[in-house]
């Protein structure tokens, strides 16, 4: 199954922190995808076989694009309550990305990249 743009990215996100490389067109994103330009509150919960291992909750201060990416890189590095994720956990982790939209909660859930 195709990831959702929004795990996608926050996939991406995460992805250029363990690479030390930045990656992510944000301009060409945004002219591909304008809905990103929308100030959304967000959630990023990152699990490992359904332990809860990472998460970050942003207000809808930043556009739904810089939320997404800021989210998953906190919830994979910063969260106080957990360790940083390891490249092998972040392959066999799986991403729920919350947002709180005015037209209701919208909850997408990503599978691990590699299963145990």
């Amino acid at each position: 199954m195709e990831r959702s743009v929004l795990l996608q990215l926050a996939r991406d996100s995460i992805q250029e922190v363990i690479e030390a490389n930045n990656t992510i067109d944000k301009q060409a994103l945004l002219q591909k995808h304008p809905l990103l330009a929308q100030n959304i509150p967000t959630t990023l919960k990152i699990f490992i076989e359904d332990e809860l291992c990472g998460t970050c909750i942003l207000d809808g201060t930043n556009s739904l694009l810089d939320n997404v990416i800021i989210a998953a890189k906190k919830a994979a590095f910063e969260d106080k309550n957990s360790k940083p994720i390891t490249t092998s956990q972040y392959l066999h982790c799986h991403l729920q990305l919350i947002l709180d939209t005015p037209e209701g909660v919208i909850s997408q859930t990503d599978e691990p990249i590699l299963k145990f």
